[in-house]
Formats: C-alpha cells, structure tokens, sequence
C-alpha cells in the first residue's frame, strides 16, 4: 500500500503545535525514507513525483517552523545541500589501505606460508588457520565516521590517507543509517565499506540518461563513483546507489573479536552485508573449502545482482590481524583473488615504444579497439624486448589479449594461423624515439633503457607527472592533460617551474586566463591548489622526487631512518664513499639493498637533481622557500624504542624474525640488517654469529630475547 500520508497532514503547519510537529516530523522521515528505498532501491515508485514532492514540501515547512526539532535523520539533510564549490579534504585517522592481489591457487597458498612464516604458533601445518572470505564487490571504498551512535563525516578513500568528503552525499544513501541501531557500539566509530549500484539499477539509469539526451556510464563502478562525487547532493540523491559494510577503521574501544563477529555487528547496527560470505580453517594442504568458495561465488558472478571482480579472505581473529600488521600499503592478514580475466581477439595494428620516467623503454601493441570485461581497449604492455621475442608479436597480427587483474591490458598469445604472409618480426629501435641519443640494455637485464636523463624531454615531463600525482604532492588540477600543455609552451620544465607559476604568469606570454579553455576561475583554481601544497612530509617528497627504485615504501623507510630532508641530503653526500659509516648505515636499512642504494646515489650525483632540490628548498635572494618539507613524525605512542636503531640476529623462539622486525618498526624503531656504530640494540636468539661478534667488539647494547619483549612491552 502507498504510504502518502503523515497522521497530521490535514492541518496546517501554522496550526502544529511542538509536539504534534516532533511526531509528524518522525512520521515524514519514516514515510520518505520508505518511498526513497522503492523508488532508488527497488526502481518501482509508488507514489508521483508530485506525492512525494508534496511530502518534502511538508517536511521542510515543518523544519523552518521549528528549526529546533531538525532530525538527525531528516529528509531535508538526506536530499543535501547547495552545489558546493568543489569538495574538502579529509585525512584519515586509520589510512585506508588497499590488497594484495592473488590470481590462481598457488597464490592463496603462498598466502597461508607467508602467515605461517610471519608468527611463530603457525609454523605447525597442523595449526588451523581459520578464514573469513567475502565477494569483492567492484565499487568505490568509503569511510563513514560515527559519533555517539550520530553519522557525522563521510569520506572516499582518495589516496588512503586523505580522501574527499562527501557527507551531505552519503545522507541520500538508503543503505546507511543516519544514526547506528541498537546502542551496543563504540563512542567513535568509522564503519568502511564499497558504495556500488545494482545491475538492474545501472541499466535503468542508463536507460533514463539516454531518454534525456544525457552521457550514459561504461559499467556500474563508473555509474557509482560519478553518483557519489557530485557536487550537488540533490543529484546524487535521485542515483541508485547502495552500500556494503565490510570494515572499519578508527574505533574509541574494540567491539569484536573476530571478523565475523564485526560482520554480525555491522549488521545489527543496521548496514547490509556483501554476501554470501564463509567462514572456513584452513590447516597444512587442506585448502578444499577455500578453493570450493571461490568456484561458487565464480558460478554465481553473474546472478548475484551487482558487480565483483573476485574474492576477499581475511584471517577471521582480529588479535592475529593486529600482530600481522602491515607490508608496504596492503595489510599481511587479508587478500583478493581475483577471477581470470576476461579475454578478446583483436589486431596489432602498429608496435611502438615509451619512455618512463626512469628512461625504462616499454614497447606498446597498438590496438584495434576492442571491449575486454566491459572496458575499450586500444593499447597492451608488450614489457621489454624479450617478451616480444619470445611471443614473436609481429605488426598486423591478430592476438589475444586480457586485462590482467582485471585492470592492465596485456597480450596473452598470437593467434599463429590468422598471421599475414608479408609479416616479419620487430625490430626493437637503436634509439631513443623523443631524444634521439642510444638506447642502452645492461648484459643479464631485461629491460632497455635512454640514459639521457632529464635532456630527454619524455623523462622530464614523465618525472613531472610523477611529481604532482596523487601519492606525491597531489595538486589537482594539475593532470597528464595540462603537464603536456604547460611542457609543450615550455612554460613548466621542472618541479621548480610548478612553484613560481604565478609568479611567472603572463611574462612572456598571455596570462593563463587568456588561454584557449581557460579563464579567470579556473586559472584561480589551479594556483590556489599549487599554494596549498607548498607543505609536505618528507617521505612524500622524497616519493615524488621519482627516483628508480624508491616507491612509497622505501620513501616512508628512508624518511623514518633519516628524519629531516637536510639530514638524509647529508649522510647521501657522505655515503658516496662506499667506505664510510654512512654507506654502512644506508645498506644496512632494513629492505635497502646494494642495487637500491646505488639507485639512490646516483640521483645525488647528478648535478641537475641538487641544484632542483636546492630552488625548491632553500632561500633564494632572501625570498622564502618554495617548499617546506616537514620532518618525519614518528608514531604519536609513546615508545622506549622510537627513533632507535635495532638489529636481529640468531634464532629467536617467540616471534619470527619477521614478526619482531614488523613490530619495532610499528613502534618507531628503525630495523637495520647490519651491526654499526649507530646501532642501539642488538637482539640475539640461539646460533647468533658474525653480528653478535661485532656488536659486542662495539660496546653496544646486546638484549636477549626475553629482555627485548619486556622493553617493548611484552
């Protein structure tokens, strides 16, 4: 039956008292709400649009008659404000992380030895390891913050550890409560989770963008995401899109145990599920559960009714998932494995090659476009030379190609009996195609390189995009697009010509305002944006500065080891001398090889890359830095060991060697894999050598097993 009206809609508003207002105000959120799920939910209104309009009227009339009684829950706040002038970021107090992928089953039993290599108990195959595993639902990540019970903040995931926030947005949602059912839930909680749309939901949408002459959406993540980001909550608001809870981020106490019981309690707090979900062990080689799971939910793909593109297994104790910690960007307790990517058969037109940002030569199959999983593809990675070699992939061949994850378009094979006769194989190019200088390929590498650095002017433009990107400094406005724009008109050839862009705005040329698609506003935007971004950490500095070899990872590794930018310049000019203790001391840096740090020394060798560093960081002429780069800040926990040098050596017998060194970095100690001078402790098990040797000729302090976990607190 249609619910159209409240038990107070006969009289006017002028004449609802306070009480009457406060029930009927009730009343209205439940009504609409009801006809919000039919309509977004369900595609099937069962009322007009001017019903419903008429209710809305109603509801906000009783809302500026009685602004004191404005619900939590209110139609008014689900429906959402004014267009906003763009969206305010929000820095996540727990980042949000992404997976590690796996693809076949051989992936998901590396998975298990690496949790059995990581924590000592393990190590017995008879252990069980007890599993949850869930579908990956393919949508867009989201953190909704929690206080006393009240939705408060929304935010995506943006680059995990700030993301863009959309709160009166996620209010239109029918899958998120505006206050969390029941009271048995933290103070504080961030409930994390995939906002996604219905396949039924998508094609409808599609259907009504068409009728009205507007873009239609390539696949329902797309339809999601640009739902999710407008700027006008009423837009997104009249866009199907639903919510999975699967997740959480930061909590003011522990409300579970397990991830299935965090599952049961997402539930109760009124959140939907991605289902169907298992609870499993797995022990030595009996993965059969597993391996079973993944081929039902693989067989129910297309009938669940939404988008996935694999599955989630996560350690089911939450105690476990705490001591797994971390690698790099993707927790150690949880993983996706993907399903086998989908396939297609096209032609190469034409092979050609790129240059990186570090001068790597990637060959390219140029394609004749083709959908692969839902996405036009026109181009594959062919690798290096050798890849082309060994698949012998020839121009004017028909091939078979996939997206490998799902994501990067690759070549799997050539279809030898579609081969033209006048076919011959390629030839890998002598010289660079943007510099022209030759191209040079180490004996026992693989890949090909142009050593003509920054002269090059697809390295420099490359090294450019990779500056401003979304894990370095971020400054939007500042896309592949505008780079090659700015690069082209040799208005921005380095970092340094980011940072005096306005300064330098309208020289020797007209204004950016007066640019073909520009204008004052936009102009604005994009120097307001650089301006915000004069201020950043170290360890994304030293990311975005793209030297080979030093990913995020070894970013976050270097600034947490050498703390300040003017401290890591110094010991990196002293290292040169592969005799010094500052040599010593980089190759001994938990994860820093020989391979690495000579990467790392050749950027300092390099007169060019100083002299950058300088204008962007020192005074010039008595002006002010361009930059301020901020200290690394280690965690905020008090800890005896934050910001002390440890090494491990011997067989320990509580934890495993990977388990202790994790641990003293999650407590701000820097892990070292040699004995030097700098060293504070030396933690030694049974069959210590060489280091136990040199730490005690030393004097340094040498901590057993049992004396290491009461410093660090058991």
């Amino acid at each position: 039956m249609a619910r159209t009206n409240s038990t107070f809609s006969n009289i006017t508003v002028d004449a609802l008292t306070e009480p009457q207002a406060e029930v009927e105000l009730a009343e209205l959120a439940g009504i609409l709400r009801w006809h919000d799920e039919l309509y977004h939910g369900q595609d099937q209104p069962a009322i007009s649009d001017a019903d419903y309009d008429a209710l809305v009227r109603r509801n906000n009339a009783i809302e500026a008659r009685f602004p004191g009684l404005v619900r939590e829950d209110s139609p008014s706040r689900r429906v959402g404000a004014s267009p906003a002038s763009g969206f305010r970021k929000i820095k996540h107090n727990v980042p949000m992380l992404s997976l590690g992928n796996a693809f076949d089953q051989q992936d998901m039993r590396d998975f298990a030895d690496g949790l059995r290599n990581f924590m000592r108990e393990l190590n017995d195959p008879a252990m069980a390891i007890e599993l949850v595993a869930e579908p990956k639902v393919d949508g867009l990540s989201l953190n909704i913050r929690f206080e006393r019970g009240q939705l408060v903040t929304a935010a995506t995931r943006g680059n995990g550890m700030e993301g863009e926030e959309v709160t009166e947005n996620v209010r239109t949602i029918v899958d998120i409560p505006s206050k969390l059912l029941g009271q048995d839930w933290p103070t504080v909680v961030e409930v994390r989770g995939e906002v996604y749309m219905s396949d039924d939901d998508f094609l409808a949408l599609n259907e009504r963008q068409s009728q009205a002459g507007e873009n239609t959406f390539a696949n329902p993540r797309n339809a999601a995401a640009g739902s999710l980001r407008q700027l006008d909550a009423t837009i997104t608001a009249k866009r199907p899109l639903r919510f999975f809870a699967y997740a959480w981020g930061e909590v003011s106490e522990p409300f579970a145990l397990t991830q299935w019981e965090a599952r049961q309690k997402l539930q109760a707090w009124g959140f939907k599920l991605n289902e169907p979900a298992s609870k499993f062990s797995v022990t030595g080689e009996d993965f059969v559960e597993l391996f079973a799971y993944y081929e039902t939910i693989q067989d129910k793909r297309a009938k669940l009714g939404f988008s996935i593109d694999g599955v989630v297994v996560k350690v089911n104790r939450l105690d476990w998932q705490s001591r797994l910690g971390f690698v790099s960007r993707s927790p150690r307790w949880a993983i996706a494995w993907k399903f086998p990517p989908e396939q297609a058969m096209t032609e190469v037109r034409n092979i050609s090659v790129q240059v990186g940002r570090t001068g790597k030569i990637t060959p390219v199959a140029n394609l004749a476009p083709v959908n692969v999983g839902g996405v036009l593809v026109s181009r594959a990675t062919l690798h290096n030379q050798d890849e082309i070699q060994r698949k012998d992939i020839r121009e004017g061949d028909t091939v078979v190609i996939q997206r490998a994850g799902d994501v990067i378009p690759q070549v799997v094979s050539v279809v030898m009996d579609k081969r033209p006769e006048a076919s011959h194989p390629y030839v890998f190019p002598h010289n660079c195609p943007e510099c022209g200088e030759p191209l040079v390929r180490n004996e026992g590498e693989a890949d090909t390189f142009c050593v003509n650095g920054l002269n090059c002017p697809a390295q420099a433009m490359e090294r450019l995009m990779h500056f401003v990107s979304r894990d370095a400094f971020d400054i939007e406005g500042l896309g592949i697009k505008n780079i090659e724009l700015f690069f082209a008109k040799g208005l921005v050839h380095s970092p340094v010509d980011i940072f005096t862009l306005e300064a330098r705005d309208g020289e020797s040329r007209p204004p950016l305002r007066e640019w073909e698609g520009w204008g004052e506003v936009s102009a604005r935007k994009l120097f307001d944006a650089i301006e915000r971004q004069r201020r950043i950490p170290l360890e994304r500095f030293i990311f975005a500065l793209g030297i080979p070899q030093v990913g995020q990872s070894t970013a976050r590794l270097l600034a947490r080891h050498y703390l300040s930018l003017r401290h890591w310049r110094e010991c990196m000019g002293l290292a040169e001398n592969q005799a010094s203790e500052a040599y010593e001391e980089l190759v001994s840096i938990n994860g820093m090889g020989q391979n690495m740090a000579e990467d790392l020394l050749n950027f300092f060798r390099e007169p060019k890359n100083l002299e950058v560093l300088d204008q962007l960081t020192l005074p010039n002429d008595g002006q002010e830095p361009l930059l301020t780069v901020t200290d690394f800040t280690p965690p905020a926990a008090a800890s005896a060991i934050a910001g002390k040098t440890v090494v491990f050596t011997g067989t320990l017998e509580t934890l495993s060697r990977n388990e202790a060194k994790a641990r003293a970095e999650s407590l701000g100690a820097n892990v070292a894999g040699s004995v030097s001078k700098k060293t504070d402790y030396v933690v030694v098990g049974a069959d210590a050598g060489s280091k136990e040797k040199k730490a005690r000729e030393l004097g340094l302090k040498i901590l057993t097993e049992q004396e290491w976990l009461e410093l660090i607190g058991g």
